[in-house]
């Protein structure tokens, strides 16, 4: 068999790798992540004393240390101390913490960037500082922290074939299985590299959607 028949004879079973495993941790990870980078950037934009310094250290720690280590000491270094894990959860978990240490000071820029005149103008009109924060800084925010939100989501699609190396059957341990079988491993890992370029191009098309629908609701509001 050429290599080309055998990377069309694989797609089917990459795809599927792909649409039951890789594409719902991604999504599982990247939805976590926004809210663990929210609630850390809304910490430190408020500036409150002790759960500042702690979202300091979290984000300190996390940027520090590579993606593929985290996974390992949570996967395999957990059970040593009696703590057994789900393989799958165990990597949204750490994707999740590990990008939201990244979206979160991308998420503190955005919120920082917005006036302060919108803040009293707030309190001015008898909103609270929660409802100020809700209605008016963080969907500006957020707006503006579209485009790199969106290359996050991409980044974090490629990084889900780490979680090969805690067991977790994604595109990428599906087309080294197949490599290990026929041993053609540059047909297999072009096939999935194909793969991961189909579907990070169909994020940027999302993501190029999406920031051109919140230009569009930000004129609007104008």
């Amino acid at each position: 068999m050429s290599d080309w028949k055998l990377i069309l004879s694989s797609l089917p079973s990459l795809l599927e790798a792909g649409l039951k495993m890789t594409l719902p941790l991604t999504a599982l990870s990247f939805g976590l992540a926004l809210v663990i980078a929210v609630i850390t950037a809304l910490i430190q934009y408020a500036k409150v004393p002790v759960l500042r310094q702690l979202a300091r250290l979290y984000i300190w720690i996390i940027r520090g240390t590579p993606l593929l280590v985290q996974l390992a000491v949570t996967f395999f270094g957990l059970p040593s101390i009696g703590i057994k894990v789900n393989a799958f959860w165990s990597a949204v978990a750490v994707m999740a913490i590990n990008e939201g240490a990244y979206m979160a000071e991308t998420i503190r820029g955005c919120l920082e960037a917005v006036p302060k005149g919108q803040l009293e103008a707030g309190y001015c009109v008898g909103m609270n500082y929660v409802q100020i924060m809700w209605h008016i800084v963080l969907p500006q925010a957020i707006r503006t922290a579209v485009p790199s939100l969106g290359n996050s989501i991409i980044s974090m699609l490629k990084d889900t074939s780490l979680a090969s190396t805690i067991t977790v059957t994604e595109m990428f341990a599906a087309s080294k299985k197949i490599a290990g079988k026929t041993y053609r491993f540059m047909a297999m890992y072009l096939a999935v590299a194909l793969i991961y370029l189909l579907f990070s191009t169909i994020l940027t098309w999302v993501q190029k959607t999406v920031e051109k629908k919140m230009e569009t609701y930000g004129g609007e509001r104008k």
